[in-house]
Protein backbone atom coordinates (compact mmCIF):
# COMPACT_ATOMS: atom_id res chain seq x y z
CA UNK A 1 0.00 0.00 0.00
CA UNK A 2 1.48 3.38 -1.07
CA UNK A 3 1.15 6.34 1.21
CA UNK A 4 1.08 9.91 -0.02
CA UNK A 5 3.54 12.12 1.88
CA UNK A 6 1.77 14.47 4.27
CA UNK A 7 3.68 17.51 3.01
CA UNK A 8 2.92 16.91 -0.67
CA UNK A 9 0.47 19.43 -2.08
CA UNK A 10 -1.83 18.71 -5.02
CA UNK A 11 -0.60 20.25 -8.27
CA UNK A 12 -2.94 22.68 -9.92
CA UNK A 13 -2.63 23.26 -13.65
CA UNK A 14 -3.57 26.89 -13.69
CA UNK A 15 -2.29 29.45 -16.15
CA UNK A 16 -2.30 33.15 -15.57
CA UNK A 17 -4.44 35.07 -18.04
CA UNK A 18 -2.44 36.77 -20.74
CA UNK A 19 -2.09 40.48 -20.22
CA UNK A 20 -2.55 42.78 -23.18
CA UNK A 21 0.47 45.09 -23.55
CA UNK A 22 1.62 44.01 -20.10
CA UNK A 23 -1.06 45.70 -17.99
CA UNK A 24 -4.22 44.30 -16.37
CA UNK A 25 -6.09 47.50 -17.18
CA UNK A 26 -6.27 46.66 -20.88
CA UNK A 27 -7.69 43.22 -20.03
CA UNK A 28 -10.85 44.87 -18.71
CA UNK A 29 -13.42 45.10 -21.48
CA UNK A 30 -15.13 48.15 -19.98
CA UNK A 31 -11.82 50.00 -19.72
CA UNK A 32 -10.86 49.17 -23.31
CA UNK A 33 -14.24 50.46 -24.51
CA UNK A 34 -13.68 53.67 -22.53
CA UNK A 35 -10.21 54.08 -24.07
CA UNK A 36 -11.56 53.33 -27.54
CA UNK A 37 -14.19 56.06 -27.11
CA UNK A 38 -11.63 58.48 -25.65
CA UNK A 39 -9.16 58.01 -28.50
CA UNK A 40 -11.94 58.43 -31.06
CA UNK A 41 -13.15 61.63 -29.41
CA UNK A 42 -9.61 63.02 -29.08
CA UNK A 43 -8.82 62.34 -32.74
CA UNK A 44 -12.02 64.07 -33.88
CA UNK A 45 -11.69 67.06 -31.53
CA UNK A 46 -8.02 67.64 -32.39
CA UNK A 47 -8.90 67.24 -36.06
CA UNK A 48 -11.53 69.98 -35.84
CA UNK A 49 -9.24 72.24 -33.78
CA UNK A 50 -6.66 72.28 -36.58
CA UNK A 51 -9.04 72.02 -39.55
CA UNK A 52 -8.58 75.64 -40.60
CA UNK A 53 -4.76 75.38 -40.67
CA UNK A 54 -3.92 74.19 -44.20
CA UNK A 55 -2.42 70.68 -44.08
CA UNK A 56 -1.41 70.92 -40.42
CA UNK A 57 -2.99 68.03 -38.53
CA UNK A 58 -2.55 65.59 -35.64
CA UNK A 59 -5.52 63.45 -36.67
CA UNK A 60 -3.30 60.79 -38.27
CA UNK A 61 -0.94 60.73 -35.30
CA UNK A 62 -3.78 60.20 -32.79
CA UNK A 63 -5.20 57.25 -34.74
CA UNK A 64 -1.76 55.66 -35.05
CA UNK A 65 -1.19 56.20 -31.31
CA UNK A 66 -4.52 54.51 -30.52
CA UNK A 67 -3.52 51.43 -32.50
CA UNK A 68 -0.07 51.43 -30.89
CA UNK A 69 -1.61 51.29 -27.41
CA UNK A 70 -4.74 49.17 -28.00
CA UNK A 71 -3.63 46.92 -30.84
CA UNK A 72 -4.45 46.37 -34.51
CA UNK A 73 -8.16 45.56 -34.20
CA UNK A 74 -9.13 48.41 -31.88
CA UNK A 75 -6.83 50.77 -33.78
CA UNK A 76 -8.66 49.98 -37.02
CA UNK A 77 -12.03 50.51 -35.31
CA UNK A 78 -10.90 53.88 -33.94
CA UNK A 79 -9.58 54.86 -37.36
CA UNK A 80 -12.88 53.94 -38.99
CA UNK A 81 -15.12 55.68 -36.46
CA UNK A 82 -13.08 58.86 -36.09
CA UNK A 83 -12.57 59.28 -39.85
CA UNK A 84 -16.28 58.73 -40.52
CA UNK A 85 -17.24 61.46 -38.04
CA UNK A 86 -14.48 63.85 -39.10
CA UNK A 87 -14.95 63.46 -42.87
CA UNK A 88 -18.75 63.30 -42.86
CA UNK A 89 -19.11 66.43 -40.70
CA UNK A 90 -16.14 68.27 -42.20
CA UNK A 91 -16.68 72.08 -42.33
CA UNK A 92 -15.43 72.06 -45.93
CA UNK A 93 -18.12 69.55 -46.92
CA UNK A 94 -18.36 65.80 -47.42
CA UNK A 95 -15.90 64.18 -49.83
CA UNK A 96 -17.19 62.51 -53.02
CA UNK A 97 -18.17 58.91 -52.31
CA UNK A 98 -15.04 57.21 -53.77
CA UNK A 99 -12.75 59.60 -51.87
CA UNK A 100 -14.87 59.21 -48.73
CA UNK A 101 -14.53 55.40 -48.94
CA UNK A 102 -10.76 55.70 -49.43
CA UNK A 103 -10.40 58.00 -46.43
CA UNK A 104 -12.25 55.52 -44.19
CA UNK A 105 -10.05 52.67 -45.44
CA UNK A 106 -6.85 54.71 -45.11
CA UNK A 107 -7.39 55.75 -41.50
CA UNK A 108 -8.54 52.25 -40.54
CA UNK A 109 -5.23 50.96 -41.90
CA UNK A 110 -3.35 53.69 -40.00
CA UNK A 111 -4.87 52.42 -36.74
CA UNK A 112 -3.97 48.83 -37.63
CA UNK A 113 -0.45 49.94 -38.56
CA UNK A 114 -0.07 51.39 -35.09
CA UNK A 115 -0.70 47.94 -33.60
CA UNK A 116 1.68 46.28 -36.08
CA UNK A 117 4.37 48.84 -35.25
CA UNK A 118 3.99 48.13 -31.54
CA UNK A 119 4.33 44.38 -32.11
CA UNK A 120 7.52 45.03 -34.07
CA UNK A 121 9.12 47.54 -31.71
CA UNK A 122 8.24 45.72 -28.48
CA UNK A 123 10.67 42.94 -29.50
CA UNK A 124 13.58 45.36 -29.96
CA UNK A 125 16.01 45.96 -27.13
CA UNK A 126 16.25 49.67 -27.95
CA UNK A 127 12.50 50.20 -27.44
CA UNK A 128 12.29 51.30 -23.80
CA UNK A 129 9.15 53.41 -23.22
CA UNK A 130 9.59 53.17 -19.45
CA UNK A 131 12.99 54.84 -19.87
CA UNK A 132 13.34 56.96 -23.03
CA UNK A 133 11.99 56.73 -26.57
CA UNK A 134 13.92 59.71 -27.89
CA UNK A 135 16.67 57.51 -29.29
CA UNK A 136 17.82 57.61 -32.91
CA UNK A 137 16.51 54.21 -34.08
CA UNK A 138 13.03 54.71 -32.62
CA UNK A 139 12.78 58.26 -33.97
CA UNK A 140 13.96 57.11 -37.41
CA UNK A 141 11.31 54.37 -37.55
CA UNK A 142 8.55 56.78 -36.49
CA UNK A 143 9.77 59.38 -38.99
CA UNK A 144 9.66 56.88 -41.86
CA UNK A 145 6.20 55.63 -40.84
CA UNK A 146 4.81 59.17 -40.57
CA UNK A 147 6.31 60.23 -43.90
CA UNK A 148 5.12 57.14 -45.79
CA UNK A 149 1.58 57.33 -44.38
CA UNK A 150 1.32 61.01 -45.35
CA UNK A 151 2.89 60.63 -48.80
CA UNK A 152 0.63 57.70 -49.74
CA UNK A 153 -2.46 59.52 -48.48
CA UNK A 154 -1.69 62.71 -50.41
CA UNK A 155 -0.97 60.86 -53.66
CA UNK A 156 -3.98 58.54 -53.54
CA UNK A 157 -6.46 61.11 -52.23
CA UNK A 158 -5.43 63.54 -55.00
CA UNK A 159 -5.73 60.79 -57.60
CA UNK A 160 -9.12 59.55 -56.39
CA UNK A 161 -10.36 63.11 -55.95
CA UNK A 162 -9.37 64.04 -59.51
CA UNK A 163 -11.07 60.95 -60.92
CA UNK A 164 -14.19 61.52 -58.81
CA UNK A 165 -14.62 65.19 -59.71
CA UNK A 166 -13.25 65.41 -63.25
CA UNK A 167 -13.47 61.79 -64.36
CA UNK A 168 -10.06 61.83 -66.03
CA UNK A 169 -6.40 61.32 -65.12
CA UNK A 170 -5.38 64.39 -67.11
CA UNK A 171 -6.18 66.65 -64.16
CA UNK A 172 -4.28 64.57 -61.61
CA UNK A 173 -0.80 65.97 -62.25
CA UNK A 174 -2.08 69.53 -62.61
CA UNK A 175 -3.94 69.24 -59.31
CA UNK A 176 -0.99 67.60 -57.56
CA UNK A 177 1.56 70.15 -58.80
CA UNK A 178 -0.66 73.09 -57.83
CA UNK A 179 -1.14 71.61 -54.36
CA UNK A 180 2.52 70.65 -53.94
CA UNK A 181 3.31 73.43 -51.40
CA UNK A 182 0.42 72.20 -49.22
CA UNK A 183 1.34 68.52 -49.51
CA UNK A 184 4.95 69.41 -48.66
CA UNK A 185 3.80 71.17 -45.50
CA UNK A 186 1.61 68.16 -44.72
CA UNK A 187 4.51 65.75 -45.19
CA UNK A 188 6.96 67.76 -43.10
CA UNK A 189 4.41 68.48 -40.38
CA UNK A 190 3.37 64.84 -39.92
CA UNK A 191 6.95 63.60 -40.03
CA UNK A 192 7.98 66.07 -37.32
CA UNK A 193 4.90 65.15 -35.29
CA UNK A 194 5.82 61.46 -35.40
CA UNK A 195 9.38 62.35 -34.33
CA UNK A 196 8.77 64.85 -31.53
CA UNK A 197 5.18 64.31 -30.27
CA UNK A 198 4.42 60.60 -30.71
CA UNK A 199 7.25 59.18 -28.54
CA UNK A 200 6.36 61.49 -25.66
CA UNK A 201 2.67 60.53 -25.80
CA UNK A 202 3.56 56.83 -25.85
CA UNK A 203 5.79 57.25 -22.80
CA UNK A 204 3.09 59.22 -20.98
CA UNK A 205 0.38 56.61 -21.62
CA UNK A 206 2.73 53.75 -20.67
CA UNK A 207 3.34 55.40 -17.32
CA UNK A 208 -0.29 56.30 -16.69
CA UNK A 209 -1.51 52.77 -17.45
CA UNK A 210 1.57 51.05 -15.99
CA UNK A 211 2.17 49.22 -19.28
CA UNK A 212 5.15 46.91 -19.58
CA UNK A 213 6.33 45.01 -22.65
CA UNK A 214 8.45 42.59 -20.63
Amino acid sequence: MELTPKNEKPKLDLEEPEKSNGTPWLERKSFRIALLSTFTALAVVIGYMLVFLPNIELFTLMIFLAGFILGKKDGAIIGLMSSFIFVFFNPYGVSPLPLFAYQLAHYSLVGALGGISHNFLSKKEYFKPEDDLYVFRVLLIFAIIGAVITFVYDILSTLIGALSIFGTLDTFWVTYIIGLPFTTVHLIGNTLGFIFILPGLIQLIYRLLDISDD
